[in-house]
């Protein structure tokens, strides 16, 4: 993992990548927290980035990530101030099942179009296939059927992404089989999140999440705090989107607002 520091830095945010990606895909992100008085902590998850060669977009089990996430989040307890969980897609998918299963210091969350339901799905025939493949050979490679083209409108990060080494384009059977277990266990625990202020960010246009199931997970969440904001138009990374300051702004203003109550 790698950390930033802010000049008297009023909270710190633990940032969570998305499914092919790496944190240094979030390079604007980090700095716009930084310049705002915020401490950032981000690393690669298993299994993506520069975590591995080998096998990079194969993991053994979605506790991996959770427990390399909770690690950041310990991590950032060292600045002494509020610590807030930033998840994009996947890694807000990985953030729900965190704080699910693990009681951690968190003071706020922000999710951007978690991954809690896809807009295109495999059909039948290879789910089925994906299930007997996950016993007998759970490490078998597969095209992603991610493209940065669905992902943001943004022609710029489309040109960083396709010299992008650490891209992830294949992943393994048993990352599909975990995934889809982690997205059945963020609706069937949803009881188990933690009552804490929450805000989710959701793509008006996304092509690769079903905004209806998140905005159906947010509904039946019972928590005292939570705010729902939907990106008009906006593709799936709303961080990378052309529009991508007001969006910054926004999750800016919610955190600005909870570093205050723990003043």
């Amino acid at each position: 993992m790698w950390t930033w520091e802010a000049n008297e830095g009023k909270g710190t945010v633990v940032i969570v990548h998305g499914a092919a990606e790496h944190h240094g895909r979030y390079k604007w992100l980090i700095e716009q927290w930084v310049q705002s008085g915020y401490h950032v902590v981000a690393g690669d998850l298993p299994g993506q980035g520069r975590t591995t060669r080998r096998k990079r977009g194969h993991i053994q089990s979605f506790d991996e990530y959770i427990n390399e996430v909770a690690d950041w989040i310990i991590e950032a307890r060292q600045f002494h101030v509020p610590v807030f969980l930033l998840g994009h897609s996947m890694g807000g998918l990985v953030v729900i099942r965190t704080l699910q299963e693990k009681r951690l210091p968190v003071q706020g969350v922000i999710l951007s179009s978690p991954c809690l339901g896809l807009v295109s799905y495999p059909s039948k025939g290879l789910d089925m296939l994906s299930r007997v493949l996950n016993h007998i050979a759970p490490s078998l490679l597969i095209d992603s059927g991610l493209s940065v083209e669905l992902a943001t409108r943004n022609k710029e990060v489309h040109e960083a992404d396709k010299q992008d080494e650490l891209y992830v384009t294949k992943v393994s059977v048993r990352w599909y089989r975990e995934l889809m277990k982690a997205m059945e266990l963020a609706s069937r625990r949803i009881q188990q999140f933690p009552d804490i202020p929450l805000l989710l960010m959701q793509s008006g246009d996304d092509k690769i999440v079903d905004k209806t199931a998140v905005k159906e997970w947010f509904n039946r969440l019972a928590i005292s705090e939570k705010l729902y904001k939907e990106w008009s138009q906006l593709y799936h990374e709303i961080f990378n989107e052309p529009e991508r300051e007001d969006v910054f702004l926004y999750a800016k203003s919610f955190l600005d607002t909870q570093c205050r109550m723990y003043r």
